[in-house]
């Protein structure tokens, strides 16, 4: 039976890794510029500007909330959600600050393997 290594790897490392994670989907990306457009927005509203499905919008709102990206106060029957900037702003440093000591890296060798 195969073992999740997840947990051998630092915390901050799962941290980024979830946090790509939840941008690798086109339709999330296209949510966070709605919301980040509208400063607050409501589910069906999404639905009428992107090519999806109410259950997909949906789904993909109930994955970004999870991640703490997205933040929801219920209004009545529908959902009102909103940009976590806080959150955001923090994985987004976070992934930064990585890609930035990986970068650091490059050019240091003579040669490149791949070349």
């Amino acid at each position: 039976m195969a073992q999740n290594k997840k947990a051998e790897f630092p915390e901050k490392v799962q941290r980024i890794a979830s946090f790509t994670k939840l941008l690798s989907h086109p339709a999330r990306l296209a949510i966070l510029e709605v919301l980040a457009k509208r400063q607050t927005c409501i589910c069906g509203e999404i639905v009428e500007i992107l090519p999806l499905a109410q259950s997909t919008v949906s789904q993909h709102l109930k994955e970004l909330k999870e991640g703490g990206l997205v933040k929801g106060e219920v209004d009545g029957t529908s959902t009102c959600y909103c940009i976590h900037w806080e959150n955001l702003s923090k994985a987004y440093e976070e992934f930064s600050e990585h890609i930035t000591l990986i970068k650091q890296y490059q050019n240091k060798k003579e040669g490149n393997c791949c070349e």
